[in-house]
């Protein structure tokens, strides 16, 4: 029997910072999200971009949410870095 229900992912909520710097007319945003696939993959949902547009998009697979969660943790400590804060900071 096949199971059609929705893959359930364990509570990780999406990533929002944004780097804003009025002396180089920086305002930037990126986001970081865990999504599951129709085939039972999860994929890490990114989106950047200039605040105040669309931006864009990129997604990468993973066989499992403990590598998905590891990607994800991993763009949240480099962004950071980089000068990226959350916006619930």
């Amino acid at each position: 029997m096949i199971d059609n229900r929705a893959m359930e992912l364990t509570e990780t909520k999406p990533i929002h910072l944004i780097h804003v710097d009025p002396d180089v007319n920086m305002a930037r945003f990126y986001g970081i999200e865990l999504q599951p696939t129709l085939f039972g993959e999860v994929c890490v949902l990114r989106t950047w971009g200039r605040i105040g547009t669309n931006g864009q998009v990129m997604m990468e697979t993973y066989d499992d949410e403990t590598q998905a969660k590891e990607a994800l943790q991993k763009l949240d400590r480099s962004k950071r870095l980089r000068g990226y804060v959350s916006v619930r900071d």
